[in-house]
């Protein structure tokens, strides 16, 4: 059984970022990949508001340039996945899908998942570049002079509706019921938004595509139109738009840290205010699984360079570290 100072869970903004700091002091930090190296921005096609890329990144382009960063200072990556967790000995005891580790103290960067509709087709179109995103303030300019579509009904809803009317011509915001669930204040901003145009009771049944040749040639598949359906009488009906945000909530990764670490009533992992420290001590959480609020890629690498610092303190001061 292999022993080590510090084991990041996860790799992403987050994860990469701990290690990186972690490594520099000196810890030479365990990072387990997980089953999306990378994280998110793997799946992001272009990545415009990352400090220090003023003509932007593709996501897996920004994610191989941390990668290879922490390995230049010494970082160890596995390609596995952690399939258990026993926060509760010590050492802590990590078991992945190839062998069992264990480790001083663990920082959690696993990060969170997206929902998606579950036609298949919005997924696949959002790793494509095909005109599908989960995240307004990402993808949000890449839709100027647009129509656009935004399905949900809660707060995140609501107010991504709102900022894309800061790029889009037209937002409709389809809803399966004929009334939104978010906050009284922000229903009236956005219903009072002559951008925003609100379907009630429709559900999405299907992404319509058509199919564009790129300057360089590429052909490249394009969402043209929504099939959407009736919740109340069945009949269904298309919507032509140029894109979709689904924006049904995301589903942070905390099922392997069940019964053990606290989580709010939506799965996030709570720590310690202004810091990333969780009530077990050695065990931090940093980046979108514990931040359920701004889920940026620069706020995810902030944390992790908060765990990464806080984890190097721990260890000093109970003398497993120099």
């Amino acid at each position: 059984m292999s022993h080590h100072k510090v084991v990041v869970i996860g790799t992403g903004p987050a994860g990469y970022t701990a290690a990186l700091y972690a490594s520099r002091a000196n810890l030479t930090p365990l990072v387990f990949e997980g089953a999306q190296p990378g994280g998110q921005l793997t799946i992001t096609t272009e990545v415009e508001n990352f400090p220090g890329f003023r003509h932007g990144i593709a996501g897996p382009a920004l994610m191989d340039e941390m990668r290879e960063q922490v390995l230049r200072f010494g970082t160890i990556l596995k390609a596995e996945t952690v399939l258990k967790a026993d926060l509760q000995s010590r050492p802590f005891r990590l078991t992945t899908d190839q062998a069992e580790y264990t480790a001083d103290a663990v920082i959690i960067a696993t990060g969170a998942s997206a929902k998606w509709l579950g036609i298949g087709k919005d997924e696949q179109l959002s790793r494509s570049g095909g005109g599908v995103s989960a995240c307004a303030t990402c993808d949000g300019f890449f839709f100027r002079g647009k129509e656009i579509a935004v399905v949900g009904g809660g707060d995140t809803a609501v107010e991504e509706a709102t900022f894309l009317t800061k790029f889009a011509t037209k937002v409709h915001l389809i809803h399966r019921r004929d009334k939104l669930r978010a906050s009284k204040a922000m229903q009236d901003r956005a219903l009072s938004n002559g951008k925003i145009h609100p379907v009630w009771n429709k559900g999405v049944l299907d992404v319509l595509t058509t199919t564009i040749e790129t300057p360089m040639g590429e052909k490249v598949e394009k969402i043209r139109a929504l099939r959407l359906k009736d919740t109340v009488d069945g009949t269904e009906s298309e919507l032509p738009v140029e894109g979709l945000f689904v924006a049904i909530g995301h589903q942070p990764n905390t099922g392997l840290f069940a019964g053990q670490l606290p989580m709010d009533e939506t799965g996030y992992l709570q720590v310690e205010k202004g810091s990333s420290r969780t009530p077990i001590e050695g065990v931090f959480a940093c980046g979108d699984v514990q931040d359920h609020v701004y889920r940026q890629a620069i706020t995810a690498a902030g944390s992790g360079c908060m765990a990464a610092i806080d984890a190097e303190r721990w260890l000093v001061e109970k003398g497993l570290a120099e």
